[in-house]
């Protein structure tokens, strides 16, 4: 169960904007990490390849449940993976994030006393938080009677956004800009495991639990699964949900954000920038609630612990099954349709200072923070940054981060002669893959684009 939720990143995959990007020269899409920087070029995007942005964010990563046992690549389960090794590397609260935005098409223009944006963009959010108890007890196994392996969520969205934006000089000093986005929405999904406390028995274990989904997906029902509980002949069935059912997609979901920011010039030297990106909502349809509604008890004797590792029910091999069948474990109440539901954005807040050095004007210094103000899922990091533009043709810079999800170093090259542009880089660089081509730290990123200024 733990394996697969460290790969759910790689499903979706994290950043939705280059912040490397954020103070170099010749960068169009610097409008999309401040809506108030414009472009000294018109420019028309690549279809479908203007700008791509992937990339992960997390404490823990497939390195940190994938080892290297004589020479097999075996998961933290391994009699061969100490305790200490694998729990030195768990944090009390585990979180994932992965996000997505594509560029379909896009394009500036100087008209209206300012700087024009059009943007049709593809975006996919991904967030997971997952208790540092529930690995422990899987790797040490029940010497304990009492599990509290509470706290366990994830957070999906699916969208697409049609972006307008402007923005211009309010004096020599002050630049101003805004854009308006309408949200068309796919697919959203929040799930909290909010209570999951374990009563260990050699017979049978006793469950409280307190669990809510909340899923909006055109066309999505449950799939229902029985069981039979209580003293024998005397059992009563127990229906609960057991999985998920697609039948069509389609949109489900309308709503509006806006971009605001502003740059401030405080001499020739000194520049300072300030924006709130994707600050909104999006409401959904078809919101199929399946919950425990409320706290609820349970005793079972589905799953049974052996301390015997090698016997049938021993608790590795019951840990497998209870994760495989986690309905098991909560039972969930299919409660229908609750009609729709207004959920906000993840905004993100960009604030930036940028020297230019005297001596060679062509290099600039840079710190940004970026911080993502989602509840769980929030996270800030600080970027430092030297950016170079000793040509018309080229600019590039490097940098390095440090955040909530520990430090990186990222790049970005931009080549941008007369007619086309082409740029690449990586917020957060990563150096090993696993066989699947899924990065072995849970902290990468690609960016990459192609358009036509004129």
């Amino acid at each position: 169960m733990a394996c697969a939720v460290l790969a759910l990143p790689s499903v979706s995959a994290f950043a939705q904007n280059t912040n490397s990007a954020y103070f170099t020269d010749g960068y169009l899409f610097r409008h999309e990490l401040n809506p108030a920087f414009g472009n000294d070029k018109n420019y028309v995007s690549m279809p479908a390849l203007g700008n791509v942005n992937f990339a992960l964010r997390g404490n823990i990563g497939l390195s940190d449940v994938l080892y290297n046992v004589n020479g097999k690549t075996v998961t933290f389960m391994h009699p061969g993976v100490s305790a200490g090794e694998f729990l030195g590397n768990i944090n009390d609260k585990n979180k994932l994030g992965a996000d997505i935005k594509l560029e379909i098409l896009s394009a500036g223009f100087k008209a209206f006393g300012g700087y024009n944006t059009i943007g049709i963009n593809v975006r996919s959010n991904l967030g997971v938080t997952l208790p540092g108890s529930l690995l422990r007890l899987a790797k040490e196994g029940p010497s304990n009677s009492t599990y509290d392996i509470s706290d366990f969520n994830v957070h999906s969205d699916a969208y697409a956004e049609l972006s307008f934006g402007h923005s211009r000089q309010i004096n020599d000093k002050l630049r101003a800009g805004a854009a308006l986005k309408v949200l068309l929405g796919g697919a959203n999904l929040d799930a909290e495991f909010k209570t999951a406390r374990l009563t260990l028995g050699e017979d049978a274990w006793t469950a409280v639990t307190n669990a809510k989904v909340q899923a909006s997906v055109k066309g999505l029902t449950y799939e229902m699964s029985e069981t039979e509980r209580g003293p024998e002949g005397e059992e009563t069935v127990h229906r609960y949900v057991d999985g998920v059912d697609v039948d069509g997609t389609g949109l489900n979901g309308f709503g509006l954000a806006v971009d605001l920011g502003a740059e401030y010039k405080l001499n020739s030297d000194w520049r300072f920038s300030a924006a709130l990106l994707d600050l909104g909502f999006i409401s959904w349809s078809n919101n199929m609630v399946a919950s425990t509604n409320g706290e609820r008890t349970f005793t079972t004797d589905v799953h049974t612990f052996d301390v015997d590792d090698d016997a049938d029910n021993s608790f590795e091999r019951e840990f497998d099954r209870m994760g495989e069948k986690l309905a098991d474990l909560y039972e969930l109440q299919d409660n229908g349709d609750a009609g729709s539901r207004s959920k906000m954005l993840g905004a993100t807040l960009n604030l930036g200072a940028e020297y230019t050095l005297p001596a060679y004007r062509k290099l600039t210094f840079g710190l940004m923070n970026s911080t993502r103000i989602q509840s769980k899922y929030s996270w800030t990091e600080f970027r430092l940054s030297a950016n170079v533009a000793p040509a018309k043709i080229f600019s590039a810079g490097v940098n390095v981060a440090a955040g909530t999800y520990g430090c990186a170093f990222g790049w970005i090259l931009n080549f941008h002669p007369t007619g086309f542009n082409l740029y690449l880089g990586m917020d957060r660089t990563f150096s090993a893959l696993a066989k699947q081509g899924i990065p072995l730290s849970s902290n990468a990123s690609f960016n990459l684009g192609m358009n036509f200024p004129f």
